[in-house]
């Protein structure tokens, strides 16, 4: 089979060479046991960085046709960026695993997608065993996001983040979804063909610092949840009935409290109800002017990136060291570089 390892890279110059090499040394196992085909390929995506990740690409490019690149336009965010590269990868594999480039993800993990894989599963999720790794508000608030998600009507597998595996076939399924707000974690299980889970123990990242930061994580929640589920306008809705049916009790005591000449008694109440109807009131506009905002970047139908560069080598891979010790040929390393440049419209 072929398989691409799709990594996502964002300002990685400190992880690449680590990676590069962990992943390097995984698909020649993979191919000294016969479970993946030399035209295997891992394809890094470089989310337009600002520092010498794509130097780097380049050079992995050049010393290995194993690695494959794509350099998109700008930055376009994780899930935009996984994307590319995973519509990249799908004309050319049967499978691709889709992982972030900082190791934290087990890289053994991989055996346990391909033998589901074998077995007929078309999506295979990897998923953590445990959180020990992570300090204890992000194992707290990655528990209420789960649950949060799953209150508010939105599928999506506990533990798991974006490292899974899925046949050419699921990526086919997932082309066909076009909508700008990109929430993977969400639409992946609505492709509904069999799958699978592997579990693994999640490490510490190899180097450099996250990219998601906890602005980012709460934005990367609120995308889930309004792309996914109208709940929150039914809450809104419901609500709404309930504070009239109070007003209704409100608008009695007012008028027991005149006739009985207690009005300025419930000055402190009728003030504090007008607070917290004005904020009741601001909070749901914003709810329902996240949903129009997003009606609005769909209805534009903006490309959700543009490649900017392609670079993938054309001869199969060979392990840098054959079996018999010998080291393989500087001439098959340089051998037939295909270069796809040029800007691509997604």
């Amino acid at each position: 089979m072929v398989l691409y390892l799709v990594i996502p890279c964002y300002n990685e110059e400190e992880a690449l060479p680590l990676t590069a090499e962990a992943v390097r040394a995984k698909m020649e196992a993979l191919l000294a046991a016969g479970t993946i085909s030399p035209e295997s390929r891992v394809l890094f995506v470089d989310d337009g960085s600002r520092d010498t990740t794509w130097d780097i690409l380049r050079g992995l490019v050049e010393s290995n046709p194993l690695f494959s690149a794509m350099k998109l336009a700008h930055n376009v965010g994780h899930q935009n960026a996984l994307l590319a590269g995973l519509m990249t990868a799908k004309d050319r594999c049967d499978a691709a695993v889709s992982m972030d480039a900082d190791l934290q993800d087990d890289i053994n993990a991989i055996d346990g997608f391909l033998q589901k894989y074998e077995e007929g599963c078309d999506v295979v999720y990897g998923v953590r065993n445990r959180r020990d790794t992570d300090t204890r508000f992000k194992r707290a608030t990655a528990l209420l996001f789960y649950r949060f998600m799953r209150a508010m009507g939105v599928e999506s597998v506990s533990n798991h983040a974006d490292y899974r595996l899925m046949s050419r076939r699921a990526l086919e399924a997932l082309s066909e979804y076009r909508e700008v707000n990109l929430f993977l974690r969400g639409i992946v299980p609505l492709i509904g063909y069999r799958s699978d889970y592997v579990y693994y123990d999640r490490q510490e990242r190899a180097a450099g610092k996250s990219k998601y930061p906890l602005g980012k994580m709460l934005n990367f929640a609120e995308e889930g949840i309004t792309s996914f589920s109208v709940k929150p306008l039914r809450i809104i809705s419901a609500f709404g009935i309930i504070i009239a049916c109070l007003s209704v009790f409100g608008l009695l005591y007012s008028l027991i409290s005149k006739l009985t000449g207690n009005a300025v008694s419930g000055w402190t109440a009728i003030v504090a109800s007008i607070w917290l109807l004005g904020g009741i009131q601001l909070l749901c506009i914003g709810v329902c002017g996240e949903y129009i905002g997003k009606i609005y970047n769909e209805v534009k139908a903006r490309p959700r990136y543009h490649t900017e560069e392609l670079r993938v080598r054309s001869e199969p891979f060979v392990p840098a060291c054959r079996p018999g010790g010998e080291e393989s040929g500087e001439e098959s390393r340089q051998e037939g570089e295909e270069g796809e440049k040029g800007t691509k419209q997604a």
